[in-house]
């Protein structure tokens, strides 16, 4: 009677641990996907939002490859008109040297400025030598810049929104520790001194 009562009684908990232990396999293997989904997201944001700093970056250099590419013909230009300005000259070298020797992002914005500044100087000088108004060339050359600008300030303001992005996530509780583990550092904002924001204007 004991043995009859001892199986039906085992009966209910050995099925029991097959149930329990069933479930508890379905929960952990369901947990760890859900959790490796999540871990894999995160980390495939930190990526996807680095990608996109550094497709709008690309942009902006076009940009200022551009400009760069102006400059040489914009100042042999000039300097037919206004061979005194002979410092300024040497400073728009120089700055547009010290951009194509950059070896971070960093350095390049911090050149690309200089060089919007020193631009901003240089065209001043068509009020100064009159002469630079009615010289066809020069005119070309300063409506090709404008243009370069406009597209310049438009592709800026992209990468700084991508900027944004990327920041803010790396500023988040966990999304810190996605960037680092992703190995995805701060992004640097592309910010004009004021008077590089002024885009040069064509005045005939």
């Amino acid at each position: 009677m004991s043995d009859v009562t001892g199986v039906r009684r085992g009966r209910p908990v050995w099925v029991t641990c097959l149930v329990i232990l069933a479930v508890l396999i379905v929960l952990g293997v369901s947990c760890g996907l859900g959790a490796f989904g999540w871990v894999r997201g995160g980390y495939n944001r930190a990526i996807a939002l680095n990608e996109a700093v550094t497709a709008a970056w690309a942009q902006v250099e076009n940009q200022l490859q551009r400009r760069n590419d102006l400059i040489p013909n914009l100042v042999e230009t000039v300097k037919g008109y206004a061979k005194h300005e002979k410092e300024l000259f040497e400073n728009i070298a120089d700055a547009r040297t010290k951009y194509f020797q950059a070896q971070t992002r960093a350095d390049k914005i911090a050149a690309a400025d200089t060089i919007s500044t020193l631009l901003s100087r240089l065209l001043v000088l068509r009020e100064t030598y009159p002469e630079l108004k009615a010289n066809e060339s020069f005119l070309k050359l300063q409506d090709s810049l404008e243009g370069t600008e406009n597209r310049l300030s438009v592709e800026r303001m992209r990468y700084n929104d991508a900027v944004r992005a990327l920041n803010t996530y790396r500023r988040e509780f966990f999304g810190r520790y996605f960037c680092d583990w992703a190995n995805v550092k701060e992004a640097e904002y592309f910010k004009a001194s004021e008077p590089a924001k002024q885009t040069p204007q064509v005045t005939f």
